[in-house]
């Protein structure tokens, strides 16, 4: 398995993985879906920062660059947010094929885009998940930093991976990018 940017010609698959991985039982295309359209879409997107899982189908040659040859395990994106102004990041949605999951592939998007995160100079990730699932990659709750979630109800499950550019000065309430907000 390689974990690497996201291409163009993935879009097709990335759009199978995640309908695949929230499927819902009446057969209506998933929200996350309508989300990653949109957030594709809008100025907040971070293309260094959309991640597939992938490996070569069984007996052939991985290719070199990535691309259609590859099979799509999974997918990661973290996409433009703010703490008060304060450039902060998303994460969300993360996805993963339903016959790959609990096999670490989840584990390994996560750990590498918050690695690219990282490397890119960002302070902090925020996402809404489970604390039990998130808390395993240094995710705390959001208000233990004093950021607030954008709604109140969420609680616990607002939670903040503070990088090594986090500013303990940065405190208020988080903002999504617009696609999260349009929910």
């Amino acid at each position: 398995m390689l974990i690497r940017r996201e291409t163009p010609a993935d879009r097709p698959a990335v759009t199978a993985v995640t309908a695949a991985a929230f499927a819902v039982p009446d057969g209506s295309v998933p929200v996350e879906v309508t989300l990653l359209d949109g957030l594709r879409d809008c100025p907040d997107w971070l293309p260094a920062l959309s991640l597939v899982a992938a490996r070569a189908p069984e007996g052939t040659e991985p290719p070199v660059d990535g691309g259609p040859e590859d099979e799509v395990l999974g997918h990661v994106v973290c996409t433009r947010g703010h703490v008060d102004g304060v450039p902060a990041l998303g994460l969300g949605p993360l996805s993963v094929r339903p016959d790959q999951q609990r096999r670490g592939v989840g584990h390994a998007l996560v750990h590498t885009v918050l690695g690219a995160a990282d490397a890119l100079g960002e302070p902090l990730v925020a996402l809404l998940g489970s604390p039990a699932y998130y808390g395993r990659y240094g995710f705390r709750p959001a208000t233990a930093y004093g950021i607030e979630p954008p709604e109140a109800a969420w609680g616990a499950y607002f939670q903040v991976r503070a990088l090594s550019a986090y500013d303990p000065g940065t405190r208020g309430t988080f903002a999504y990018a617009e696609p999260f907000r349009a929910l």
